[in-house]
């Protein structure tokens, strides 16, 4: 699959399976804020809508007092990109912050309580391993059953650091762990995705040379001398990632605000710093293990899984992206398609709200569990608002064990007080939180919460939603 074609030409496997629309983007935005309108960049008016969207950011602006709002806040970064989405159905499901590193994952809601098994993490390689402006932030996760994980890097600078980039990615992969049987480390992974500022320049070709290649398009005359390309013909590691052809021009180093590259004093020449890449886990061949004695049995699961589980990846679209230019950086696009074989096809929880709901009276929610799962005293039930931006943006919540009135073999039914409904009603829906699997595993159909008749009558709405719409205004202050 290293030839992979730029218009999907590649064929999938005849197996009865389930594709996917994967949409990333790698931007070092160079302490940027957000531009207002980043449809283009997300495809938002492609007749093929993405089910999964995973945004990597590097040099995101961590000065303290911003950095610190950050933390009680959506950056502004996640705002824009959450209220570009959720029109779209799409929900944040999780994200990941070292600094200026930033790693965000939306999903179609529809997708949401197939995504399993969460986890993220990071590691620091900047001055000494203790400052974050340099490393990589990962998000890992079970997808319908498969183990995927995605990884944003910021890796050293300047021409001659090569050699201490690739350190730096091992070094990254081998001491970031996710506590998890199946998959404990990166390379574990049945799909990782690499990507992000990965600093590689394009060595020995002269200013002149270089430049003139990108005037005429013939980039393919410079990729011989492209660092990743030249270190993956020595480095084993980087020859289980595949790329696709670096078809678009090089995305660093521009004048902001314009396409014009570096025309200061230093003229950095044009380099592909800004990459997508991808690994399937390779099979293992020829019944040896790794150390010798024969495959063990989690390299035996592993085979069996692939073949009964099948999942094949095509890169469809890999560009950049010129027309933002708020950053010495252009943004870098890939396009995918997942096809896999589905582990499960139900939630683990049915969710649905008993009888009419408004703040005029207690409410009740009845759930089943249609599989085992790991509860605990920790899950919680959010009501949403339809159109919700992320996990965290529920109305409410109720503790599901703290809370629970009755239940029996069928469901389990869950109380939720009227003063924590909204007096203005609306069309909403619940979600189930399973604390130990760091995911929504169940959602429920759309239902009307009426509005408040108790206050409408009293002539108390206006008044009320006033002090609602000052939470929210509160909220938002910093973004």
């Amino acid at each position: 699959m290293a030839s992979m074609e730029q218009n999907g030409g590649l064929q999938m496997g005849d197996y009865e399976g389930d594709k996917f629309r994967l949409h990333m983007v790698t931007w070092n935005v160079a302490t940027a804020d957000p531009p207002a309108d980043m449809s283009s960049l997300l495809h938002l008016d492609s007749p093929k809508a993405a089910d999964f969207y995973v945004i990597g950011l590097q040099e995101v602006y961590s000065g303290p007092l911003r950095f610190m709002s950050d933390v009680v806040f959506d950056d502004p970064w996640s705002y824009v990109l959450m209220s570009a989405l959720a029109p779209r159905r799409y929900v944040k499901v999780t994200s990941i912050r070292m600094q200026g590193l930033l790693l965000l994952l939306f999903s179609k809601l529809e997708h949401v309580p197939f995504i399993r098994d969460i986890k993220a993490t990071y590691t620091r390689t900047g001055i000494f391993g203790y400052w974050g402006n340099k490393g990589g932030v990962s998000i890992r996760l079970s997808l319908y059953g498969h183990m995927l994980c995605f990884l944003n890097c910021h890796l050293a600078a300047h021409m001659k650091n090569a050699a201490d980039r690739v350190v730096e990615f091992q070094h990254i992969t081998d001491t970031q762990s996710f506590n998890c049987e199946k998959a404990e480390r990166i390379l574990d992974h049945r799909l990782v995705f690499w990507f992000g500022d990965l600093n590689f320049r394009i060595q020995d070709h002269g200013m002149h040379f270089v430049r003139t290649c990108i005037s005429n398009q013939n980039y393919s005359l410079l990729w011989s001398k492209d660092q990743l390309i030249l270190m993956k013909q020595k480095e084993k590691l980087l020859q289980e990632f595949e790329e696709g052809p670096l078809d678009f021009q090089p995305t660093y180093k521009f004048d902001v605000n314009t396409d014009t590259y570096d025309s200061s004093t230093k003229k950095r020449k044009p380099a592909w710093t800004d990459r997508i890449l991808w690994r399937l886990r390779p099979k293992q061949t020829g019944g040896q293990h790794k150390y010798g004695d024969g495959p063990d049995i989690k390299d035996t699961k592993q085979l069996e899984e692939a073949e009964d589980y099948p999942l094949e990846i095509r890169q469809d679209l890999y560009t950049s992206n010129m027309e933002y230019s708020i950053s010495d950086h252009k943004p870098v696009t890939g396009i995918f398609t997942i096809k896999l074989k589905k582990m499960y096809t139900t939630p683990l929880v049915h969710l649905q709200a008993e009888g009419e709901w408004s703040a005029d009276m207690d409410a009740m929610l009845l759930y089943s569990p249609l599989q085992p799962f790991p509860s605990s005293t920790w899950d919680w039930i959010g009501l949403y608002q339809v159109g919700f931006t992320s996990v965290s943006d529920y109305i409410t919540y109720t503790w599901v064990k703290d809370d629970e009135v009755s239940f029996n073999e069928d469901a389990i039914k869950v109380y939720v007080s009227k003063e924590e409904i909204p007096v203005r009603g609306g069309d909403c829906m619940l979600g189930y939180y399973c604390n130990s699997l760091q995911c929504i595993i169940g959602i429920s159909e759309p239902f009307k919460v009426h509005e408040s008749k108790v206050v409408i009558e009293e002539g108390l709405l206006h008044e009320k939603t006033i002090s609602l719409d000052q939470i929210v205004a509160n909220k938002n202050i910093y973004n």
